[in-house]
C-alpha cells in the first residue's frame, strides 16, 4: 500500500524559501558601485518591474499550477515552440550559475582566511561544492526545508550587517558619498540593470512548491506578498549602508560582498572575517539548492510535454527530478575544469566568475521574456480560468504592467550585451558574452524545433487552455 505523501511546506517556509530564493547577497555590492544613481535604479525597478513581476507570477501561479511552472504558462499562450525556448532559457541558466558560485567559493575562503589555494585543491572544493549541492537537491523541497529555512535567515542578518555598519560609518565618519544626482549622467549604471533584476528573479520558483503545500491557492500569492516586501526593504538597507560608507571610487563591477565586508569594518579582526565567510558560503548552498527544485521540475515537466530532450524527463524515489539534477552537476563541473585548465593556461583570458556570472544573468533574463505577454495573451483567451488571485486594474493598467517589464527585461539584456563605457561615452561589445549568447540561442532552436516536429509525429496539441482536451 502506498503511503499518502505528507504535505509539510507551511506559509512561514514559503515566505522564507522566496527570500532566500530572491534575495541574492552578492550582487547588492556590485549596484552600489552606481553611486547615488543607483536609488534611481532602485526605485524605477522596484516599481516598474518587481511589483508587477510579483503580482503576475502569484496570479499565474495559482491559476496554472502545475509543476510546470513558467513553461506550462508560457506553451498555454504560444504554443510549444516558445515554451520550449523558455524551459531551455530558464535552464540552461542554472548550471552555469551553478559554476560561477563554485569559483566564487573558493574565492570567499581565501578572502575570509588569508589563505591562497593551490590551483588543484581548489577545483576539487569547486566540484564537491557542486556536487553536495546535487546530493541536496535529490530530496523533496520539504525534506530540505530546513536548509533552505536556515540560508534564509544567514542571508537577512549578512544583509542587515552591511545595512548596520554602513550606517554606523556614516554616522561616526560621515557620509561617503555626498555628490548631487544632477551632476550624475542618466546613463551612468545603465549596464547594471541587468543584475538589479537578476536580484528580483526567482517568485516563480515558490509556484512549483504546489505539491508540498496545504492550500498553494492561498499560500503562494501571500508567500510572494510578504517575502517581496521584506526582499525590497533588505535590498534597499543594505544597499544605502555600503554607498552611505563606501566612497564608490572604492567600488567596481567586481567588488564582492567580502570585500565590502572589509571595507565597512577597516580591518576587521581574522576570526570576524572567518565567521563571516563560512556563513556567506553557506547562504551560497541555500541558494542554488532553493532553485534547483524550481528549475529542475521546469525541466522535467517540459521533458514529459516533449518540449524538452527526453533526458531530463527521470525523477527519483522522492518524485523529484534527477536527470536534470545530474545534467546540471556534470556541466558546472565541466565549465570549471575547462575554466581552471584555461586560467592556468593563460590567467588574463577569462575573467571565470564574471563571464559565468553575466552568461547566467542574460540567460535567464531571457527566459522571462515571455512569461509577461503570456501573462497578457491568457488573460484574453482563457478569461473564463479560476484566478484564485488576479492582478488588479483594468485593461491599459493589464498592458502597462505586462510591456513595461518587458522592454525593461529586453534592454537589460541589450546594455549587458553592449556595456556603457564612462570613459568613452559610448558603448563597447562584450564579445565572450555575445558569443555565449549566440550558442545557447542556437541551441535552443534547435531542440524547439524537435520539439515541435515530435509533437506533430505524435499528435499533441501546441497548446492547452481551459477545456481543451
Amino acid at each position: 500500500m502506498e503511503v499518502k505523501k505528507k504535505k509539510e511546506f507551511r506559509l512561514f517556509d514559503a515566505v522564507l524559501a522566496a527570500v532566500c530564493i530572491v534575495l541574492v547577497v552578492e550582487s547588492v555590492a556590485p549596484v552600489a558601485a552606481i553611486g547615488p544613481m543607483q536609488y534611481i535604479w532602485w526605485a524605477i525597478m522596484l516599481v516598474a518591474f518587481f511589483l508587477p513581476y510579483g503580482m503576475i507570477s502569484a496570479e499565474l501561479g495559482t491559476a496554472y499550477d502545475d509543476e510546470g511552472g513558467l513553461y506550462d504558462w508560457v506553451k498555454r499562450a504560444f504554443g510549444r515552440r516558445t515554451g520550449s525556448r523558455t524551459a531551455w532559457y530558464y535552464w540552461v541558466n542554472f548550471p552555469l550559475w551553478m559554476a560561477s558560485l563554485a569559483v566564487m567559493f573558493t574565492s570567499i575562503f581565501t578572502e575570509a582566511t588569508g589563505i591562497e589555494i593551490p590551483v588543484g585543491l581548489a577545483l576539487v572544493i569547486q566540484l564537491a561544492f557542486i556536487w553536495f549541492v546535487i546530493f541536496v537537491s535529490r530530496f523533496r523541497v520539504s525534506e530540505s526545508k530546513a536548509l533552505i529555512n536556515s540560508g534564509t535567515i544567514v542571508k537577512v542578518i549578512l544583509v542587515l550587517m552591511l545595512g548596520c555598519l554602513g550606517i554606523y560609518g556614516a554616522v561616526t565618519n560621515g557620509m561617503a558619498n555626498t555628490g548631487s544626482l544632477a551632476d550624475i549622467s542618466p546613463l551612468m549604471g545603465i549596464s547594471f540593470v541587468s543584475i538589479i533584476l537578476f536580484n528580483f528573479m526567482g517568485f516563480e520558483v515558490v509556484t512549483t512548491f504546489a505539491g508540498d503545500m496545504q492550500n498553494p491557492k492561498k499560500q503562494i500569492p501571500k508567500a510572494i506578498i510578504l517575502g517581496g516586501v521584506l526582499i525590497a526593504v533588505f535590498y534597499l538597507f543594505a544597499a544605502f549602508g555600503i554607498s552611505a560608507a563606501i566612497p564608490v571610487d572604492e567600488l567596481s563591477m567586481d567588488t564582492g560582498f567580502m570585500e565590502s565586508i572589509a571595507l565597512l569594518m577597516g580591518s576587521p579582526q581574522a576570526i570576524v572575517m572567518i565567521i563571516v565567510g563560512v556563513m556567506f558560503m553557506f547562504t551560497l548552498i541555500a541558494n542554488l539548492t532553493s532553485w534547483s527544485f524550481g528549475v529542475n521540475y521546469v525541466a522535467m515537466y517540459a521533458a514529459r510535454d516533449h518540449a524538452m530532450p527526453k533526458v531530463f524527463d527521470k525523477e527519483n524515489k522522492y518524485e523529484v527530478p534527477s536527470s536534470s539534477n545530474i545534467l546540471n552537476g556534470a556541466i558546472a563541473s565541466i565549465i570549471v575544469v575547462v575554466a581552471t585548465i584555461i586560467g592556468e593556461i593563460n590567467p588574463d583570458a577569462l575573467d571565470t566568475f564574471w563571464t559565468l556570472f553575466a552568461l547566467n544573468v542574460v540567460t535567464l533574463l531571457a527566459s522571462y521574456i515571455f512569461m509577461f505577454p503570456a501573462f497578457w495573451k491568457l488573460r484574453k483567451v482563457d478569461p473564463d480560468r479560476p484566478r484564485p488571485y488576479k492582478v488588479p486594474g483594468g485593461k491599459g493598467m493589464i498592458a502597462v504592467m505586462t510591456f513595461v517589464p518587458l522592454i525593461l527585461l529586453i534592454m537589460a539584456i541589450f546594455f549587458s550585451m553592449f556595456y556603457y563605457n564612462e570613459d568613452t561615452g559610448g558603448l563597447e561589445p562584450d564579445w565572450t558574452l555575445i558569443i555565449g549568447v549566440i550558442i545557447a540561442v542556437v541551441l535552443g532552436e534547435i531542440i524547439a524545433a524537435m520539439s515541435v516536429k515530435k509533437a506533430k509525429k505524435l499528435g499533441l496539441p501546441d497548446k492547452e487552455i481551459s477545456g481543451d482536451s
